[in-house]
């Protein structure tokens, strides 16, 4: 269990920021020999397996996978909050000799793991081949899904900043995911190692991610930011198709296609963002959401330049009576 202490002025300073690198890290573990992962991942695992076997500029990410579970933050740098993937991997080229070794001193008092004698031997070298293995897997296994996951990760940033606005850190923490858990003024977090952390002067970063399934992420060395990963909601979208469902009342109700996309209205999305989770086209899911608006089961509100649909009450309790689904409390 990690648990991290937070004090007002930390819990003030709380950002909500994407990373395409982050995400790509966890997406690695997803793929390693021996794990199943959960159906949306099934079929975009078989080729994320084969790079990594295949393409030998991935070699000192196999190397990471099978060395320590923990490591120094230079190998997978403080999200930016950018959605560009080369951005971060600059970051990471432009490790300073000084980062490495005092990284390393921290994380392995006890001995250098040997994978990591190049990054202390040559920082620039090492760190410039990791970054070219990061981009090599990037661009083969992750790019071409990278629209989808960044219209994900984009509405869960805004839905989270907008229940951090109105409701506050308890309400943003509650809806976190199931390993994590707030317990004011500690956040803590399910892993497989034990430790204890205070925020002090630093701000909090939360990170969703689509392949959070593949690990927890967490970073602690930076003196300024303690950066948190979570599960975005929607990984759905990876998947091969819609799954059948028996006994659908609610499709016999008001049709299959309109009771997918209302189904999937469980927190606040965007056209496009329905359009990509259920593999349907962006007019198909505007003209159900017009009938559910007209019928008072939806409704807009818009957030900048998007528009956002939400359940409205008649929509959770129609949800509620005829699909079984707990929805009958608000998502703000």
């Amino acid at each position: 269990m990690i648990r991290i202490e937070l004090d007002e002025a930390s819990l003030g300073r709380t950002r909500i920021a994407m990373s395409p690198l982050w995400d790509a890290f966890c997406s690695l573990h997803l793929a390693k020999p021996g794990r199943e992962p959960s159906w949306p991942y099934r079929k975009w695992v078989g080729r994320a397996r084969h790079v990594l076997a295949s393409d030998d500029r991935t070699e000192p990410l196999r190397a990471l996978l099978n060395g320590p579970l923990g490591f120094p933050d230079f190998i997978l740098p403080r999200p930016l909050g950018t959605g560009s993937v080369e951005a971060e991997l600059d970051v990471l080229r432009a490790t300073t000799r000084e980062t490495v070794r005092l990284q390393i001193a921290e994380h392995f008092p006890d001995g250098l793991p040997e994978l990591y004698r190049p990054y202390l031997d040559d920082p620039r070298r090492a760190c410039g081949e990791l970054a070219d293995a990061y981009a090599a897997y990037w661009y083969a296994v992750l790019e071409p899904h990278w629209p989808v996951m960044r219209r994900l990760v984009e509405d869960e940033v805004l839905i989270r900043a907008r229940t951090f606005a109105t409701e506050g850190v308890d309400a943003l923490f509650a809806g976190l995911e199931a390993r994590a858990r707030w317990n004011p003024p500690v956040l803590e977090l399910t892993k497989h190692i034990e430790a204890d952390y205070r925020a002090g002067e630093r701000s909090l970063l939360l990170v969703p991610l689509v392949f959070a399934e593949g690990c927890r992420l967490y970073s602690t060395d930076d003196p300024g930011v303690m950066a948190v990963s979570f599960q975005a909601r929607g990984a759905g979208a990876l998947r091969d198709e819609p799954e059948e469902r028996t006994d659908d009342r609610l499709g016999a109700l008001l049709g299959r296609g309109r009771a997918t996309v209302l189904r999937e209205l469980a927190a606040p999305l965007t056209t496009a963002g329905l359009a990509d989770r259920l593999g349907l086209a962006p007019s198909t899911v505007s003209e159900h959401l017009s009938v559910l608006a007209e019928a008072d089961v939806v409704s807009r509100h818009r957030v900048g330049r998007s528009v956002y649909y939400q359940l409205t009450d008649t929509g959770r309790a129609l949800l509620a009576l005829l699909s079984g689904e707990n929805v009958l409390k608000a998502v703000s």
